[in-house]
């Protein structure tokens, strides 16, 4: 019997013509290493950056980006998190940002969430380096729970853009897991659902050797051309 990881490998050819082309387009994801490298202020930065792009244009967020860093002092997050009332509501008047009083306090909330975890681990990035991609599933709570905004897709996309290994329940890989009667619903939420998932990834990094990321990029890649 085919294992689900080689029938999607094998889709994701077909839509695209071969392995390399396949390869050409996963994400890699960063070492532990190089986790702990990158500085707090990134990691708040990119906390922002999906703050502001969830339920937006992304392009907006991003030609507004050089705006984003100045007013926010380049995240750092001591600076951010030691702003009072009246400088948050200056803050989200600025033009030179995506002018939204909620989110902006949300950047705030993260970077408290930042300085906690730098009290708790010595660095974000450690605090990253150290959670097994095995339970990917209960960094994403994590984040939902102490963070702000870090829910759902924003705190998957927060931990593919920062390099931190994760797979992400795109329209493309719901269908697929759906189809494989892995979940039953389009956009599954409920942590069962969530943790049924995982250990299809966990299945499937097994056998293949590949991370998760690369694993969701193979799903959505066998559902048609990106």
């Amino acid at each position: 019997m085919i294992s689900l990881y080689t029938r999607y490998l094998e889709r994701a050819i077909a839509q695209h013509g071969s392995l390399e082309a396949v390869e050409d387009k996963l994400p890699k994801a960063k070492t532990a290493r190089q986790l702990q490298a990158l500085g707090d202020d990134r990691y708040l930065a990119e906390m922002a950056a999906c703050i502001f792009r969830a339920g937006f244009v992304w392009r907006v967020v991003e030609n507004k980006w050089d705006g984003f860093e100045t007013v926010f002092n380049n995240f750092l997050p001591i600076w951010v998190a030691s702003r009072s009332p009246e400088d948050i509501e200056q803050m989200a008047t600025d033009t030179r940002i995506i002018r939204n009083l909620s989110k902006v306090r949300a950047v705030q909330d993260n970077a408290l969430f930042v300085l906690d975890i730098q009290r708790e681990y010595g660095s974000f990035g450690k605090f990253l380096a150290q959670w097994p991609a095995q339970d990917i599933v209960d960094l994403w709570l994590m984040l939902k729970k102490r963070g702000s905004r870090l829910g759902g897709a924003s705190g998957q996309y927060f931990l593919r853009f920062v390099g931190k290994d994760t797979f992400i329940l795109s329209r493309d890989v719901c269908v697929a897991l759906k189809a494989e009667g892995i979940v039953d619903r389009d956009q599954p939420t409920a942590k069962r659902d969530l943790l049924k998932i995982q250990q299809a990834f966990n299945a499937m990094a097994d056998e293949s050797g590949r991370s998760l990321g690369e694993l969701s990029m193979i799903l959505a890649l066998s559902t048609g051309p990106r």
